[in-house]
């Protein structure tokens, strides 16, 4: 099989800049303490040369698309069971990975999002990710507070990792060329084991402040705790973008003193 069809469908754009590749490769830092690191979406290896060139790490690779997971296990034989044909979001980490891993990938743009939570669903065994996303879907992951960027992702992800934004990829680094810039992100795992608060109901206050966030939250809230339970706490007379995840958690504990 000389080379991997992209399909429309699984969202596939594939990374043909080394440079950049090697680049995304290299962000990876197993001294967080892991060694073990898999690649979302592979597609046709362009990422894989250089993971499987680090001793310093054991890689895994991931695909739903069965034509690249064909490739793949020609090109490198090596991997063995390493390979694994499946999809991402349903995978269960726990009997394939250690305590500690990373992840990486040129991620599928149609599912970054839902890529993230997954992440968010493992975060006590995903210790790094390094990805390559939509430029504006990177942004929103490392804005901060008073943006328009500013939002549920935002303070979902940086409740538990610290993320950084390395560079801007260009269109004709990919094939076929997406119709969007690409963005560059590096996510480590903060020093928060839990939210001091419920996480539940944190949950559904970010959400419902944001779904409305034009709107303060005095109002944006209602849904979640009745106005006359309110206090005259002054982060109810803000929006929401202008909360810190630490006070969303703060107000996310006196809500649940409250209802």
């Amino acid at each position: 099989m000389a080379s991997v069809r992209a399909k429309k469908h699984l969202g596939q754009h594939f990374l043909n800049d080394k440079k950049a590749a090697e680049r995304i490769v290299d962000a990876l830092t197993p001294s967080l303490g892991y060694r073990q690191v898999l690649e979302v979406g592979p597609g046709m290896g362009v990422l894989t040369d250089f993971l499987l060139a680090r001793q310093d790490l054991e890689t895994f690779l991931i695909d739903i698309d069965e034509e690249s997971t064909a490739y793949l296990s020609n090109q490198y034989p090596e991997l063995g069971n390493h390979l694994i044909h499946g999809d991402f979001l349903a995978l269960d980490f726990h009997d394939l990975f250690e305590s500690k891993m990373g992840v990486i990938g040129n991620f599928p743009y149609n599912i970054s999002s839902q890529i993230l939570f997954k992440v968010l669903e493992e975060r006590n065994r995903v210790v790094e990710v390094v990805g390559m996303f939509q430029k504006e879907v990177a942004e929103r992951c490392v804005a901060k507070p008073g943006g328009k960027d500013y939002g549920i992702l935002s303070v979902f992800l940086q409740a538990f990792y610290r993320i950084e934004y390395l560079f801007t990829v260009k269109a004709g680094a990919f094939t076929p060329p997406p119709k969007v810039l690409s963005g560059v992100i590096r996510m480590t795992r903060n020093e928060r084991e839990t939210l001091d608060c419920d996480e539940k109901l944190f949950w559904r206050v970010v959400k419902a402040a944001f779904n409305q966030r034009r709107k303060t939250l005095r109002n944006a809230l209602a849904g979640v705790i009745p106005k006359d339970k309110m206090s005259d706490n002054p982060f109810y007379d803000l929006r929401a973008e202008r909360l810190s995840v630490e006070n969303f958690i703060s107000l996310t504990t006196e809500i649940a003193s409250q209802i």
